[in-house]
């Protein structure tokens, strides 16, 4: 459902792209009945927009000739963050990104002054931004039912399709993220009584359902899915006590190297590792000292390292 507000703005863009348009066609496209469609006329003429109305079979509905809206005005940052927006909108994995950000993009060049919507171009035309691509979904819908039904506290029904077998689960989403390269979707499962993460592109079916929940106050679905990649059991786990504080250790160190927890020596870093070597590589690299609590073969690792630097400085 549209918000009334919403369709009031619609009336105004239908007038500003037709000629004149009846008040039959512009009711259909909005959804509502033909007295809804006159107090929203009567909206936009209290705020100043003159309208002409003509009866009849060939009559309908018109902005007054010669009347043009002012120019929405930006300042330049703010035109600059629209526009790196609507660049970081094709890389996020949205499903038909590309005509969205056309179209949204068309729809500013028609009110920008002509000295902004050249900077605008500019920037559409030579940057361009590294964001990771990943699994695109099919379409938008999952992204939009479970970003409403968590805004709103509604459960959903969800049909999920993971490891070739597919599963029908009700789901409270709790928040969604866009995290290396996939849109994923965080709450709690019905299905299994646990927290679950969900990539949307392996959802085939959202739709609310009754019930209804409380999302955790101060939920932040992306530092939930940081941690759950930190902490997925691996081959190796390991300990290391990192003698600094923990901001100092997060901007050495990326963020799912794994979990850290600042203690009375530093900060010590749980990791869970199918390589140690790369491990190695990684404390090698911070500006800090480092104590190798567990396990002891991480150390070998370490010393073999600084075998190689040492011979690579030496040659």
């Amino acid at each position: 459902m549209y918000h009334p507000t919403t369709r009031v703005l619609a009336v105004l863009e239908l007038l500003q792209s037709h000629g004149r348009i009846s008040g039959a066609e512009m009711a259909r496209r909005l959804e509502v009945d033909g007295r809804t469609l006159r107090r929203y006329i009567v909206m936009l003429e209290q705020i100043g927009i003159p309208i002409t109305s003509e009866r009849g079979r060939h009559g309908g509905y018109a902005l007054m000739a010669g009347f043009k809206l002012p120019p929405m005005m930006f300042t330049d940052d703010e035109a600059l963050a629209l526009s790196l927006g609507l660049l970081a909108a094709r890389s996020l994995g949205l499903a038909e990104a590309a005509p969205a950000v056309a179209s949204a993009q068309a729809k500013l060049a028609r009110i920008m002054p002509d000295g902004l919507k050249q900077r605008v171009s500019a920037l559409d035309e030579t940057v361009r931004l590294d964001l990771a691509a990943g699994s695109a979904p099919r379409d938008n819908d999952a992204l939009v039912v479970l970003s409403a039904a968590a805004q709103r506290g509604q459960r959903v029904h969800v049909r999920y399709r993971a490891g070739g077998e597919d599963t029908a689960r009700d789901v409270d989403a709790y928040g969604l993220a866009y995290y290396l390269g996939n849109w994923y979707a965080v709450g709690w499962c019905h299905l299994r009584s646990d927290m679950r993460t969900f990539r949307l592109d392996r959802i085939i079916d959202a739709r609310p359902v009754p019930g209804n929940f409380v999302r955790p106050t101060g939920f932040d679905a992306l530092a939930h899915l940081r941690l759950s990649v930190a902490s997925l059991p691996r081959a190796f786990p390991a300990t290391v006590l990192l003698k600094t504080d923990i901001g100092t250790a997060r901007r050495a160190l990326m963020e799912t190297i794994g979990v850290f927890e600042q203690c009375a020596g530093g900060v010590l870093l749980h990791n869970q590792s199918d390589d140690l070597a790369w491990l190695a590589r990684q404390l090698a690299s911070v500006p800090f000292e480092v104590e190798i609590l567990d396990p002891p073969r991480l150390r070998t690792e370490l010393a073999a390292h600084a075998r190689r630097l040492l011979q690579m400085a030496t040659v």
